[in-house]
């Protein structure tokens, strides 16, 4: 009895371990949390353009990852890509930005 609760006692380790470092961020990959937090922004910045009238948020793609949001897409100007880079710098969270928006 006494060995398979060292067993036990062992497997469970084993498996935190694997958990801990399967949740872990490498510079291409993000950790739990930190996706869950760039899920976030993500969403905030959709919300944001898509409360600027002056914007057609459903031709600006936005993506996020550790905290890096990177617009792409099509705008009728570039005082429109300029407002687009503008509203998301405001959202809580976000470091930088990379504009890849085009004229159409």
């Amino acid at each position: 009895m006494k060995q398979l609760g060292k067993y036990l006692s062992a497997l469970f380790a084993a498996l935190v371990l694997v958990s801990v470092v399967g949740c872990a961020s490498t510079s291409t990959k993000e950790g739990t949390g930190e996706y869950l937090d760039d899920s976030v922004i993500t969403t905030k910045v959709k919300a944001a353009i898509f409360n600027e009238p002056t914007l057609k948020s459903a031709e600006i793609n936005v993506e996020t990852f550790k905290g890096v949001v990177q617009l792409s897409g099509f705008v009728s100007s570039q005082t429109a890509a300029n407002k687009a880079v503008e509203i998301t710098r405001g959202v809580k969270g976000v470091n930088s930005v990379k504009n890849d928006m085009r004229l159409k």
